[in-house]
């Protein structure tokens, strides 16, 4: 049987949000679906999950597309399945003169101080590339690592900051996110990554079909919720 094939050890890996909001789902489900598959979530950071996944550590991980391994015989040692495409939102303060829109474009919050990670991250560079489109550079006033920092910041009503939809916004109070309107609009596309091969295994194929399944349904949800509540 198909069951009789199954591995008893499953790791999954990803980054904070992906771990999350997508694997720990992911995981929930298969313990009742799996029950016989011992299911270990390893939140790290995209080089280390690919570590993982090549010293077979791990045997899916979650990462955004721009971290994936590109060159250097990737495609002879992974797969890659695309989970979601990401969109950025923008949080303000709930007291900022354009909180009360329903979209707001960057071209209008090119004058406010924003908040965002340091210089090396991934979520820097699509901020950035979001406005050079525009041919304008913010001014970045501070730097966050976590998203519970940066809505805090914001709470706090020291600037403006861009928050990955799949990222919640917890119960932070005196700030509200809106959809990006106008003609940059920043999205990350978030992929899951498994060993070459390993993509006709039952577990590996009813986890894809799950994170899928769960970034669909988060998406939609959080639309409905937090962005026109």
């Amino acid at each position: 049987s198909a069951s009789g094939q199954l591995q008893a050890h499953f790791g999954l890996g990803g980054f904070s949000t992906a771990a999350a909001q997508l694997l720990a789902p992911l995981a929930a489900t298969l313990r009742s679906t799996r029950p016989e598959v011992e299911v270990q979530l390893i939140e790290a950071q995209p080089q280390r999950c690919l570590d993982l996944l090549l010293a077979e550590r791990i045997d899916l991980a979650v990462i955004v597309a721009s971290q994936a391994p590109g060159g250097g015989g990737a495609k002879d040692r992974f797969e890659q399945t695309v989970l979601l495409d990401d969109p950025l939102d923008v949080v303000l303060p709930a007291t900022h003169p354009l909180a009360q829109r329903r979209s707001v474009a960057l071209e209008d919050l090119a004058d406010d101080p924003w908040i965002s990670e340091t210089g090396q991250s991934v979520y820097r560079a699509l901020f950035v590339a979001a406005f050079t489109s525009l041919g304008v550079t913010p001014h970045i006033a501070h730097e966050a690592v976590e998203w519970e920092t940066m809505i805090a910041f914001i709470g706090a009503g020291l600037g403006v900051g861009l928050l990955p939809r799949l990222a919640t916004l917890g119960d932070a109070e005196n700030v509200v996110r809106r959809r990006i309107s106008g003609a940059a609009k920043p999205s990350r596309r978030i992929v899951a990554v498994t060993r070459k091969g390993s993509r006709g295994s039952p577990l590996i194929e009813e986890s894809l079909e799950i994170l899928q399944r769960t970034a669909k349904s988060i998406i939609s949800q959080r639309s409905a919720e937090e962005l026109d509540g």
